[in-house]
């Protein structure tokens, strides 16, 4: 997982279509998000999806920060496709609708952060972080935070076992997977904040210069909208429950597929939702499943009853985090 950051200026690419006229997006290497050396990849796989039912070819390429920025300038990308909204965007690109949420929790060994809420609920601790978020306008801004800056996930989470750090500022979906590891090792799991303490999100850039940039990314926020309440996004992101407003009342509906590994076909495990667009969900949402609605709990259950009920391993590596766990 961390091959990309020792291995200085090599970008690593996947052809979809192998077309000349491919649309070229970038990111860096983001563990369980973003890669190209076969770990999962939620990103590059939800924008190849997106790309192939569009009937656009596409070219990702993944690589280190510094060279990512410079292929940027020169124009040998497009667009990016894992932009993280922090305060950056330029005025020389076009940028898609949210299409996944990045929630970022604060997380730590001791239950006592569960009572944090806020940003200035951390001043003056020393919160682990990865460049990726702490190099952005939005983070600079932040001063009363000692951050203890990681160039990746790894680096992060060694900052927390190893107690160099009480607390770690990330993804809560990536907090999920490493409590995964801990799970399956018989090791008490890492605790959430009370709430996330910066709401942001994923999009695809686009560089002015394309002339169908626009149409482009129109064509991206539709096709993103069907993924999302077909199934399509509990597999690709290997989330059992998401929810939604998918038809604008205001009020979110859950979402699920028979295609992803469902722990227990149970109404309790629906607290654990991953919501993607911050809509609350009411006492009578209905629920969906593989795109078919259903009014109640009772035939959202029966539209699953083809599932085997099953758990999940982490989508991080066990091998490379093995010793961290034994440390633990």
């Amino acid at each position: 997982m961390n091959k990309l950051l020792a291995t200085a200026g090599l970008w690593f690419s996947m052809l979809f279509f192998g077309s000349a006229s491919a649309v070229t997006l970038g990111a860096s290497s983001f563990a369980t998000y973003v890669d190209a050396e076969g770990e999962p990849a939620r990103l590059n796989a939800i924008v190849e999806e997106a790309f192939s039912r569009m009937g656009e070819d596409l070219q990702l390429e993944v690589m280190r920060q510094a060279f990512l920025g410079s292929g940027l300038l020169s124009g040998d990308l497009d667009g990016e496709f894992a932009f993280i909204d922090l305060g950056s965007k330029k005025s020389s690109f076009l940028y898609s609708e949210s299409y996944l949420p990045l929630l970022l929790y604060v997380s730590s060994k001791s239950e006592d952060v569960k009572q944090i809420r806020l940003i200035p609920h951390l001043d003056s601790n020393r919160v682990a972080i990865e460049n990726r978020f702490a190099n952005t306008p939005k983070f600079r801004l932040i001063k009363d935070i000692k951050w203890s800056r990681n160039p990746s996930s790894f680096d992060a989470f060694r900052q927390l076992a190893d107690d160099r750090a009480p607390y770690l500022m990330t993804s809560y979906l990536l907090v999920d997977e490493f409590n995964r590891l801990l799970r399956a090792d018989g090791e008490e799991m890492l605790h959430y904040s009370a709430a996330p303490l910066v709401k942001t999100s994923f999009h695809i850039s686009l560089s002015t210069k394309i002339d169908n940039a626009a149409q482009l990314l129109a064509d991206f926020n539709d096709t993103i909208k069907a993924m999302q309440t077909d199934g399509t996004y509990n597999r690709l992101l290997g989330v059992t429950w998401l929810t939604q407003d998918t038809d604008g009342d205001g009020i979110a509906e859950y979402i699920t597929s028979t295609d992803v590994t469902h722990a227990k076909i149970e109404p309790g495990l629906l607290t654990l939702a991953y919501s993607l667009d911050g809509k609350p969900v009411g006492d009578n949402a209905n629920f969906i499943v593989d795109g078919k609605r259903f009014a109640t709990w009772s035939d959202a259950k029966q539209a699953l009853q083809t599932v085997t009920p099953s758990l999940r391993p982490s989508l991080l590596d066990p091998d490379v985090y093995k010793r961290m766990i034994q440390r633990w």
